[in-house]
């Protein structure tokens, strides 16, 4: 079979890389097998695989779109920053080392090794990889030891399609700076621009369009409006939009913004439905219906900012009043609590927790647990009640051992006497629609108001959705020229 593939490169970290290679998956996958592919992401937002693999989120959605399942291959080096510049290594879905930057570079031909043979197993099963780069492409100080921009532009001589972000200005500048940045035999391969976030009259852009082509001899295939996602979150750069939605909804949910935050792709589900609020830690946290306390890459070091902030003091407060969740580290935080036996903050020692669950956690080696599960709920409560017995999935990623006597989700989680401060260790949990109307029904009947639950877009339809926005502002003509496959 023959290797083909497509590279889509940004000029930029958030310019819509992700959504484009998802939209593509898409498109190709209605008559070729597609793989998405990420020779390195840096993200705290990760999903597991079915057989236990840690990879970055936006490979597992992109596979979703190209109707595959996602593997480790589709991303076979993450990193998760743990603060201090080091990083978390997963390799081929397996926590491999903590590295700092210069560690990991040092190590970098080894990764070289890694992506060729993620990239022979992932040709052997299908027809094309659509593969993403990562941040900015020109980053000239780093072509040497890059692996996920240039170095996958030249382990694999796949044609490019650059994406520059109008929204914030400058895509002229950044696309032909990129292109003129790159190194010659990466530059030769960039068949094409997509400009992306683009609001306002066509026509205004179009002379801007053709001098650029006359520039760079390099095709504009098109202009994205912008339009509002529908698949999750990848990375924490997302945050910043999010605190400008004013959702008009009666009911408002504060997801805590820890500084280390993770998975925050948690609350997501929830955001059609209810006013979802990030508050920072050194923020009021004013009078929201419910709180979420999300999951973090070190509970330790998250947990004593929280109390240097005094937001651990405004948590405590509303116990008994309102909602309070927390998912992985958050639940970890929950308890009375926390054992470091050095695995978290290098440094064997306890710390007390927020008290608001009656559980225990012990980090005691370096080991993760990440698994795909389903659960029963045990209906203790006036949230989980309604869904006595019913059943829901997600999936763990977490170090650490809690232990509870009155466990919410099968094996899983604890509950407070009251039925209102839940922990858990399952991300995804909003996905499920009984626990996700089983709680917004809850908190609008105490304001007395009537809920209707609201149908949200299936992944399916989202993906649609995304890829016909693509199809009908791209020249698809010259985009399955230039993949080297033929429009069927």
């Amino acid at each position: 079979m023959e290797k083909k593939s497509l590279l889509i490169l940004g000029t930029a970290s958030h310019v819509g890389k992700s959504s484009v290679v998802t939209a593509i998956c898409r498109i190709l996958s209605r008559n070729y097998k597609v793989a998405p592919f990420k020779a390195q992401n840096m993200s705290l937002n990760s999903w597991i695989t079915k057989d236990g693999k840690e990879i970055g989120i936006a490979q597992a959605i992109q596979a979703k779109a190209a109707g595959t399942e996602p593997t480790a291959d589709m991303n076979p080096v993450l990193l998760k920053p743990k603060g201090d510049c080091v990083s978390q290594v997963i390799l081929l879905g397996e926590p491999y080392a903590d590295k700092s930057a210069g560690q990991y570079y040092d190590s970098i031909e080894e990764m070289h090794a890694v992506l060729k043979g993620a990239l022979e197993r992932l040709w052997k099963e299908h027809d094309i990889i659509v593969m993403e780069g990562a941040g900015g492409a020109a980053e000239i100080n780093l072509y040497e030891r890059d692996i996920v921009n240039v170095g996958t532009a030249r382990l694999t001589q796949a044609p490019i399609i650059l994406v520059g972000d109008i929204e914030r200005g400058g895509v002229f500048a950044s696309l032909y700076g990129t292109v003129a940045l790159l190194p010659e035999d990466v530059r030769k391969n960039v068949k094409g621009f997509i400009i992306n976030k683009f609001r306002g009259d066509i026509e205004i852009l179009r002379p801007g369009l053709k001098q650029l082509e006359e520039k760079t001899g390099i095709p504009v295939l098109g202009v994205l409006p912008h339009f509002k996602l529908r698949i999750p979150s990848e990375d924490s750069v997302s945050l910043g939009d999010k605190e400008d939605s004013k959702a008009k909804k009666e009911i408002e949910i504060a997801v805590i913004r820890l500084p280390r935050i993770s998975n925050f792709t948690d609350f997501e589900p929830l955001e059609g439905l209810v006013k979802v609020r990030y508050v920072d830690i050194d923020e009021e946290l004013g009078n929201p219906d419910a709180i979420m306390i999300p999951g973090t890459k070190n509970t330790v070091n998250d947990l004593l900012d929280l109390r240097a902030s005094a937001m651990d003091k405004k948590i405590q407060a509303f116990k008994g009043k309102i909602p309070i969740f927390g998912i992985c580290g958050g639940y970890q935080m929950l308890g009375r609590t926390i054992f470091d036996s050095g695995v978290e903050n290098g440094v064997e020692a306890e710390f007390e927790g927020l008290g608001l669950l009656d559980i225990g956690t012990r980090f005691g080696e370096y080991k993760k647990k990440t698994v795909q599960v389903t659960k029963k709920v045990r209906g203790y409560g006036p949230i989980l009640k309604p869904i006595d017995g019913e059943e829901i999935e997600g999936y763990e990623i977490h170090m650490g051992v809690t232990d509870s006597n009155r466990t919410v989700f099968g094996d899983d989680g604890a509950i407070d006497e009251n039925g209102l401060v839940i922990g858990t260790y399952l991300h995804g949990l909003f996905d499920n629609r009984n626990i996700r109307d089983s709680l917004v029904r809850y908190l609008y009947e105490r304001k007395g108001l009537e809920y209707s639950p609201e149908e949200i877009m299936s992944e399916n339809d989202a993906y649609e959705e995304l890829a016909n926005v693509v199809e009908q502002n791209i020249d698809m003509e010259k985009l399955y020229e230039i993949a080297g496959v033929q429009k069927i």
